[in-house]
């Protein structure tokens, strides 16, 4: 039984008429979906004739003679896999890379987090041995830090041990 069969006007005992694709309209507003995703069952189209109002409708789909179909996406199983993979190293490889270093890391991201080991390794550095730190002046090597002025925490306590020298 073919669409043509479903869509064309039914005739009820009673003499009142529903047309089959009128009770797809209704059931697509009620289940808030495209007409296209409406299936209707042929075996029970005299059933739907005698739909009438939008709470017949309700009655067939809740008998399931009206359904709802499966909406027919893209899977996102295999993207999840890629993206596992790529979480723990595979595919980002130099032949997988379009952009330069700059556009493919986030700069700011970076710079927060080497500015915040410097300064916490300052902080240590003060706590473990105040007298180089004193010599060189906090401060100063603090602004040196927001300066860019040390490569990272190993060039730091080269610099304050250099001091003590």
């Amino acid at each position: 039984m073919g669409i043509k069969l479903i869509l064309r006007k039914i005739k009820s005992e009673n003499g009142v008429i529903m047309e089959a694709k009128k009770a797809k309209e209704l059931a697509s507003r009620i289940l808030k979906v495209g007409e296209g995703r409406i299936y209707i069952d042929p075996a029970n189209l005299s059933k739907v004739s005698e739909a009438m109002t939008k709470d017949d409708v309700r009655g067939l789909i809740a008998e399931r003679i009206i359904k709802k179909r499966a909406s027919a996406e893209q899977s996102m199983g295999r993207a999840r896999i890629l993206k596992e993979k790529k979480q723990k190293g595979r595919r980002r490889g130099k032949g997988k890379r379009a952009g330069t270093k700059k556009v493919r890391g986030e700069q700011k991201k970076t710079w927060i987090s080497k500015v915040r080991a410097l300064r916490r390794t300052l902080r240590e550095l003060k706590a473990t041995n105040p007298e180089a730190v004193k010599e060189k002046g906090y401060s100063d090597m603090y602004k040196k830090i927001k300066g860019n002025y040390f490569k990272g925490k190993k060039y730091l306590a080269e610099y304050v041990e250099g001091a003590k020298k």
